[in-house]
């Protein structure tokens, strides 16, 4: 009798040796699949922070526009009328024949056509409120240079800054203000 207390003794606590061995080696795998992602996400976002670098013109003019939730930071130099966007040719950055008219805007407006060069940075938003607030600080940056164009700047309605932003999403509702269905039953 006694020696089948010590056999069932010996077989619970193999039992209990082999679930303590078990547990701890799924554990280290989990661990290790996890390790890559963090690894690969602290690399996506270097190079976008990257991009937009600041760039300092010396005998420029500066100004800063906006338009919905994008910043532009718009420096104006005497030249030949070339507009570079985050470091890329107008034509390019902006491909639509509309958003380019809207940069041009101030210049014709004016009368400065190709007699200033833009460099410009912008961040947030979509293409249309970038292509607005490089308008803005476009105009902004001209009335600096020349105190005179402001009465056409404003009369054009260049000046002012379009504070139409996204409404925020409100509780109990699906979208800022789009409710829930109503159900009669």
């Amino acid at each position: 009798m006694a020696e089948t207390k010590k056999t069932a003794a010996t077989k619970t606590a193999a039992k209990k040796e082999t679930v303590k061995k078990a547990a701890p080696a799924k554990k280290e795998t989990v661990k290790k699949a996890a390790a890559p992602k963090t690894t690969a996400k602290k690399t996506e976002t270097k190079p976008a922070e990257a991009k937009v670098a600041a760039a300092k013109l010396n005998g420029s003019v500066y100004a800063t526009g906006k338009r919905k939730d994008s910043i532009a930071r718009v420096y104006l130099t005497p030249g030949k009328g070339k507009i570079t966007i985050n470091g890329v040719e107008m034509k390019v950055y902006f491909k639509r024949s509309v958003l380019q008219m809207i940069l041009v805007q101030p210049f014709d407006v004016t009368k400065r056509d190709g007699s200033y060069d833009v460099v410009a940075m912008v961040q947030g938003g979509g293409l249309s409120g970038q292509a607005g607030a490089v308008k803005h600080g476009i105009s902004k940056a001209l009335e600096k240079a020349e105190p005179d164009l402001r009465k056409a700047l404003k009369a054009a309605g260049f000046l002012t800054r379009d504070s139409r932003v996204v409404e925020r999403k409100h509780y109990g509702y699906h979208k800022a203000r789009r409710s829930t269905q109503f159900s009669k039953r």
